[in-house]
């Protein structure tokens, strides 16, 4: 995916059933093809579409400095129980 290239903004017409025409320059620039799955969503407002695949990979860099022996998910709910502790302490 080409992130860093400016291109001019492209109107988009809907369609019958909500369906949209991504303009070919657009599709060449995210190297989009024919059957690739687009995960869309609400964004301050604005429509986005990802590949999924840019997603992940967005993901594993988000997370790829946490060690491979800490697990998130435990420390998320031992930090949840011990502010439970705190709420019901007298």
């Amino acid at each position: 995916m080409t992130e860093t290239v400016d291109l001019p903004p492209a109107e988009v017409q809907m369609g019958q059933q909500g369906r949209l025409v991504i303009p070919a320059v657009l599709r060449r620039a995210l190297a989009l093809v024919e059957g690739d799955t687009l995960v869309a969503r609400l964004e301050n407002g604005r429509l986005v579409l990802e590949k999924r695949a840019t997603i992940q990979q967005r993901l594993k860099a988000r997370f790829a400095a946490v060690p491979v022996n800490i697990n998130l998910a435990d420390e998320l709910i031992a930090e949840r129980r011990t502010e439970y502790q705190r709420e019901i302490a007298p």
